[in-house]
């Protein structure tokens, strides 16, 4: 089974940065800990946009990534940042074998 790649960029409200920020955080730090099949994920911040945030994650399968979609700290993530965002970006990805 090929690694699933995801790029999700998250654009947030001026107002909600930092909470939003130690949300990011939090998120981080607990897939690191809890989610199996997770090979990278990585938190970047855009240089040209202080209120823009980049994950670029790569897990070994779907499944596990929709483990990790299923997982407490995922949906506390998902509710704690409701209305706080301006955009969302999620592109799956699947690396090219040449």
């Amino acid at each position: 089974m090929k690694n699933i790649v995801i790029v999700a960029t998250i654009k947030v409200k001026e107002a909600f940065k930092e909470e939003v920020y130690n949300e990011l955080l939090k998120l981080h730090k607990a897939t690191h800990e809890f989610d199996e099949g997770c090979i990278q994920y990585d938190l970047h911040k855009d240089l040209s946009d202080d209120f823009s945030f980049t994950f670029v994650e790569t897990w070994e399968s779907q499944d596990f990534l929709s483990l990790h979609e299923e997982k407490e700290h995922f949906k506390t993530f998902v509710s704690k940042i409701e209305n706080k965002i301006e955009g969302l970006t999620i592109n799956k990805l699947e690396k090219l074998e040449i």
